[in-house]
């Protein structure tokens, strides 16, 4: 049986390269590309030549296309939102005219990651699910929406079978310093400079880890299962990816003490996005549940592999 390919867009990223390793160590075919993200008319270019060495790899075979990129938070700017939405639009039009032609959508599969805290946010009756209405409270929500809605209208228009991957608060080795977000890794960060960590919520604040390597099983996963036959033509298929269990700030503080042998620095603080942040999200997957039923990295543990991370960091002179 013929190899399925997946090109990997954002295999730079912390999901992208680890569902890149994931997919690898299941023998899977992957591609991947450097994308110019700030020259648009570039990244088209490169968006076309990535979806032609896909259509060439696939040899008129199945394909797959995993989109891992995003470079928003919480607190990105409207406009900047707006030029990253409209990438994505543009790019999927580009992988319907190489990909798509003539009934070939069928062979492919997509997957998007979008972001369980960008849309419910604002939604009532924790634990969310996928049967829960979404309400974002911030522009990153409401970005994150229209780009699901655009994947889904690409599905109808091409038969693409299509995952769309609602990941909560994802954790890990490799996660990008110098983005505003990722508090785990802010904090480890933290401990090995010296620095306080400022804290805009309030520590009983609950909220679902998931570390990265577990995202990327769950990611190929969800992939492999979008080619059963229970899996129309064109169908979109929405999952949230998450440990589904809560820990509060308060948790995650003493779980880096344990480990830190020391009390991170907190500064409690205010900021105007601390409005756009949930008290409660706790996550529950009703959707596809066989995919969770593989045990999830004990936040310890993946705390400590971040720690290790950003102590090679710092001996690197990177950090």
């Amino acid at each position: 049986m013929q190899a399925r390919p997946t090109w990997v867009i954002g295999a730079g990223g912390l999901l992208g390269r680890a569902v890149v390793r994931e997919l690898e160590s299941r023998k899977t075919p992957v591609l991947t590309s450097k994308i110019s993200w700030a020259d648009p008319e570039a990244a088209l270019r490169e968006f076309r030549l990535g979806a032609e060495e896909l259509r060439i790899a696939a040899a008129s075979g199945p394909w797959t296309i995993a989109w891992c990129a995003g470079a928003g938070v919480t607190g990105t700017s409207q406009a900047a939102l707006d030029a990253e939405l409209s990438l994505f639009s543009r790019a999927l039009g580009v992988f319907e005219e190489t990909l798509c032609a003539d009934g070939d959508g069928r062979m492919g599969a997509m997957f998007l990651a979008s972001s369980a805290g960008g849309v419910y946010a604002g939604s009532s009756t924790p634990p969310f699910t996928e049967e829960s209405p979404v309400q974002p409270l911030a522009p990153y929500g409401f970005a994150k929406l229209k780009a699901e809605a655009a994947v889904t209208d690409f599905a109808k228009r091409t038969a693409v079978r299509t995952l769309i991957g609602r990941v909560s608060n994802l954790y890990g080795p490799g996660q990008n310093l110098r983005k505003p977000q990722g508090l785990i890794s802010v904090f480890a960060k933290a401990h090995l400079t010296g620095a306080p960590v400022s804290v805009y919520v309030s520590l009983d604040t609950l909220r679902d880890y998931l570390f990265v390597d577990d995202a990327s099983r769950l990611v190929s996963d969800g992939i492999g299962r979008l080619g059963l036959p229970d899996v129309l033509p064109g169908e979109t298929i929405v999952k949230i990816l998450a440990s589904q269990r809560a820990d509060t700030i308060g948790n995650l503080i003493g779980a880096c003490r344990a480990i830190f042998k020391r009390r991170p620095l907190i500064i409690l603080g205010a900021s105007p996005f601390a409005k756009a942040q949930a008290h409660d999200l706790r996550l529950r997957s009703v959707v596809w549940p066989e995919l969770d039923e593989h045990p999830v990295t004990p936040l310890a543990v993946g705390i400590n592999y971040t720690v290790q991370e950003v102590q090679r960091l710092a001996v690197s002179g990177k950090l």
